[in-house]
C-alpha cells in the first residue's frame, strides 16, 4: 500500500513552520510540546552504554509521547532479568541504519523489529503503541513513531501491518525524493540535523493532523 502524503507536508515552508512549532518553547525554556524531548532525552535510547537494553529513561521518554507504561510492566522492561527478553532482538537492530537503507527482512514479519514489537505488545498492556514507540525511541533511525493521528493522516487502513514497509518504500521511490525534501525542511526549520527524517515526518504529519 502506498504511503499517503498531504499536499502541506510536500511543501517546504509548511512542514518547515510546523517543524518549528513542534521545537518551539516557552518564555520559561519549557518545550511546547513535550514530545520535541523524546529522542534527545538523556542521550537518547540508542547511545552505545544503553542501546541494547531498555532503561527509565526510555519509559520517561515515550511518556513524553502521551504513552503510559504502567509500573509492572516498567519494571520488567528496565530490571536486569528483562536483557534476557529482549536485548537479544534489540541486538539484531542497528543503531547506525536508515530506513531508506535498511534490508526489508529487519522490518517484514517475522523479522527481529517485528518479533520484538510483538515481545513489547504483550508485556503488561504496552499494546501495539507503545511498544512502537519503545521500538522508535531505541532505534530513531530505522523504526518510525506510529500512532493514531499518524494513521489518520496517511490514510493508513483500520488494520495496519504494512506501516514500516511502506514508509521504506516511500522514501526509497524516486531516487529517494522524499529523503531529500525532508532533509531540506529540516535544514529550512533549524530544529538541528541529529533528529531524524523519520522524526521530522512524524512530527511534521503529528502536528498537521492536530491542527486539521
Amino acid at each position: 500500500m502506498s504511503l499517503h502524503i498531504p499536499p502541506c507536508l510536500w511543501d517546504e515552508a509548511c512542514a518547515a513552520e510546523l517543524l518549528r512549532r513542534y521545537w518551539g518553547q516557552h518564555p520559561d525554556g519549557s518545550p511546547r510540546y513535550t514530545g520535541s524531548r523524546f529522542e534527545r532525552l538523556a542521550g537518547g535510547g540508542d547511545k552505545p552504554s544503553v542501546a541494547n537494553r531498555f532503561t527509565a529513561d526510555d519509559v520517561m521518554a515515550v511518556s513524553t509521547l502521551s504513552v503510559t507504561i504502567r509500573a509492572r510492566a516498567a519494571l520488567r522492561l528496565v530490571e536486569p532479568a528483562a536483557e534476557d527478553c529482549y536485548s537479544d532482538l534489540l541486538e539484531q537492530l542497528p543503531t547506525d541504519v536508515e530506513l531508506v537503507d535498511a534490508d526489508q527482512d529487519i522490518i517484514a514479519k517475522g523479522g527481529p523489529a517485528w518479533q520484538l514489537w510483538e515481545r513489547l505488545r504483550e508485556t503488561d498492556d504496552i499494546g501495539p503503541v507503545g511498544a512502537g514507540k519503545l521500538l522508535a525511541r531505541k532505534r530513531p533511525r530505522l523504526l518510525p513513531v506510529y500512532d493514531s493521528v499518524i494513521k489518520r493522516v496517511f490514510n493508513r487502513p483500520h488494520n495496519d501491518l504494512t506501516f514500516w514497509s511502506d514508509m521504506r518504500s516511500a522514501l526509497r521511490a524516486d531516487d529517494q525524493k522524499l529523503v531529500n525534501h525532508l532533509e531540506a525542511v529540516r535544514d529550512l526549520s533549524g530544529i538541528g540535523d541529529d533528529i531524524t527524517v523519520l522524526r521530522v515526518l512524524d512530527t511534521a504529519a503529528w502536528l498537521h493532523g492536530k491542527d486539521a
